[in-house]
């Protein structure tokens, strides 16, 4: 299942303002508070704990919400959550996506 040219193109511009708004943010900050052990502590969580809170941390940091993007991820999200319950588009394992993406990108980098 591919993501339509109107859907890549909201996903990278809403990464790329998000980016943005990150880096402006981290720019002004003032000198960490946070000690090493801190770090250590949670950097010595699970990776899926480890990755909660990295979501909420970068969430926290971005204050701005483009209701109008989130209105239009919720309706492709409906959409294709409606295809599959449908059969209209047939789902494939992730291994498997991750295995012809990696093949595809090793024979771009092949030279010719």
């Amino acid at each position: 299942m591919a993501f339509t040219a109107r859907e890549n193109s909201a996903l990278k511009g809403e990464f790329r303002n998000q980016q943005l708004n990150l880096i402006r943010r981290c720019r002004s900050l003032a000198p960490m508070s946070i000690t090493a052990e801190k770090v250590a502590e949670v950097l010595a969580l699970p990776a899926a704990d480890r990755a909660f809170l990295a979501h909420q941390l970068i969430a926290s940091l971005d204050d701005t919400v483009d209701a109008d993007a989130q209105t239009q991820w919720q309706e492709v999200l409906d959409r294709r959550s409606r295809e599959i319950d449908e059969g209209k588009v047939s789902c494939r394992p992730v291994e498997e996506t991750v295995r012809d993406i990696r093949a595809r990108l090793t024979a771009r980098r092949q030279p010719s």
